[in-house]
């Protein structure tokens, strides 16, 4: 059980928030070999913006998040895996690049809590309930505070983004040498 040419995930930017991957990625599990192809587009870990503090969108467990992400929008779909099985080979597959064990089971709790939200994620959610309560009660008090001030500070920065472009437009307008102004994002990703 590993990924046949080692962890190395070679990509490309695709747009702001997605890569392409360029060389394909083989995964040899128990019984099963899963190849996620060149082309396929990738976002690495899924983390949402408040949380990227604690879990950066690629690290360590690089690889084992874009075969997830490959699991989830390709195999799952397909009926060759269930969401409980491509969830817990995510886990495993972060044990065997060397997650560390808190780490590579909070984010197989949040991969685990994001299946409810997705009808065809939820058969078999039940029989992981005890183990995504424990683990969320143990993250809960790690995470909770400093999720609070980092979706403060997104607020705060996107509020004066939008306070600050006009003043810069009209700046721009009384030297029109100058650089283009870009837009403010609409609204921060969280």
């Amino acid at each position: 059980m590993t990924f046949l040419d080692g962890p190395k995930v070679l990509v490309r930017q695709a747009t702001a928030q997605d890569w392409t991957l360029e060389e394909q990625l083989v995964y040899q599990g128990r019984t099963d070999t899963f190849v996620v192809p060149r082309g396929t587009l990738t976002d690495f870990a899924s983390v949402p913006r408040v949380f990227v503090w604690l879990v950066p969108k690629f690290g360590r467990y690089t690889a084992a998040a874009v075969l997830h992400d490959h699991l989830v929008r390709v195999e799952r779909p397909a009926g060759r895996i269930s969401a409980v099985d491509a969830d817990g080979l995510f886990r495993r597959a972060m044990r065997e690049l060397g997650v560390p064990f808190l780490l590579r089971w909070f984010m197989w709790a949040a991969v685990r809590l994001g299946s409810l939200t997705d009808r065809d994620g939820r058969p078999g959610w039940l029989r992981d309930l005890p183990a995504v309560l424990a683990v969320t009660l143990v993250a809960l008090p790690v995470v909770a505070l400093p999720a609070v001030a980092v979706v403060v500070g997104l607020v705060l920065f996107s509020a004066l983004e939008f306070l600050l472009w006009p003043v810069l437009l009209v700046g721009r307008l009384l030297r029109p040498g100058d650089r283009a102004v870009n837009r403010p994002d609409p609204g921060f990703r969280t």
